[in-house]
């Protein structure tokens, strides 16, 4: 079966993954309000095309933090790869150091940092942490982290506490006993009581606030990206505590359910920083005209997070490869028929919000 769009590789997941893996992927908090919205807000925004600019030859690269990336299209952090394919974040890490772009890897990725760092030694990565209540368990990871050549710490802030994913909770969502979070392989107690995604309930600290950003810093000199910022106004805290950049995210909706779709808090936020420091975005990017409009409105880099998954399970490194590739083809395409020779050529102009 050919996969000519990120679509088919969904088709092809949901049909071959099981149910709870595939509803543990798939899941959004309450009634799932926000991760639909998420894909539907890039329905209602409309590109302004403009001909006849010469687009014989068209340039995808971009630079994240200085460094330049084939396109302007990374790799979000998500949990469990294992469980989509069975060399999991390996496999991640291998496609996205031979497309030449950026790979966040999760805390709670099923192989250790060690061991992905050895799967692909020249790849661009940044390390995506959570603050635990024992700050010790975070501190190690920073170091190990930064030892390992680690680009960036993306602190996800969306997460004091875990979101209520109903399926999860109907299916009893375990990760299976061959796998676990490699990254904290006997940092926690064995049967420390109940366990939540693969680790004891309730070890994240949800009394973090913004002072974890200087103590983050004190820690490393790696630069600091926050994700989960959806208004300006923490996006003008994040500038005022030094980070170096934002991810406009609501963790695919699966955290707070009403929530805005990320695409449509883009603006406030790009208005706000004002290009002091770099803004991304997750959540809903499906096409190439997605990653288009994302662009348009502010944004540096985007991130996938389903898709990835869905890569994975199709033909792990390869399938990820494929998903990547295509997203690149559609972009080069979408930037081409709206008259856009290079990511710099992207603006505002391009965009035109529907009435609907």
């Amino acid at each position: 079966m050919a996969m000519v769009c990120l679509t088919d590789f969904e088709e092809y997941a949901k049909e071959h993954l099981s149910k709870a893996t595939w509803d543990y992927y798939a899941a959004g908090a309450d009634e799932c309000c926000t991760r639909d919205d998420n894909l539907l807000a890039y329905k209602r925004i409309r590109l302004r095309p403009r001909i006849l600019r010469d687009v014989s030859v068209s340039d995808t690269r971009t630079t994240v933090l200085g460094t330049e990336i084939s396109f302007p299209v990374g790799i979000a952090p998500t949990a469990f790869h294992c469980l989509a394919w069975h060399e999991g974040e390996m496999a991640t890490a291998r496609a996205t150091e031979a497309v030449n772009t950026c790979y966040i890897t999760s805390t709670y990725s099923t192989c250790s940092v060690e061991e992905i760092v050895a799967a692909a030694p020249n790849g661009y990565r940044w390390f995506q942490l959570y603050v635990y209540r024992d700050r010790k368990v975070s501190e190690q990871i920073v170091h190990r982290v930064e030892a390992l050549g680690y680009k960036a710490l993306v602190l996800t802030v969306d997460v004091p506490y875990t979101g209520k994913r109903r399926n999860d909770i109907r299916n009893q969502f375990k990760l299976p006993p061959h796998l676990k979070v490699k990254n904290f392989d006997g940092v926690f107690q064995e049967n420390a009581g109940p366990e939540e995604y693969g680790i004891p309930a309730n070890t994240l600290d949800p009394s973090i606030s913004w002072k974890d950003v200087y103590w983050l810093k004190s820690l490393t000199r790696l630069p600091i990206i926050i994700k989960g910022i959806l208004t300006k106004e923490d996006a003008e805290l994040a500038v005022e505590h030094g980070v170096q950049g934002i991810i406009v995210s609501n963790h695919g909706g699966r955290q707070l359910d009403g929530g805005p779709a990320t695409i449509d808090c883009l603006s406030e936020i790009v208005d706000t920083v004002q290009g002091r420091i770099e803004v991304y975005m997750d959540g809903g990017i499906r096409t190439g005209s997605d990653v288009l409009k994302a662009l348009a409105l502010g944004a540096k880099c985007v991130f996938i997070g389903r898709p990835a998954i869905w890569g994975l399970a199709y033909k792990g490194e390869e399938g990820v490869r494929e998903v990547l590739q295509i997203l690149n083809d559609e972009f080069r395409l979408s930037m081409a028929l709206s008259g856009c020779r290079s990511v710099a050529e992207i603006n505002r102009n391009l965009i035109q919000f529907s009435k609907l």
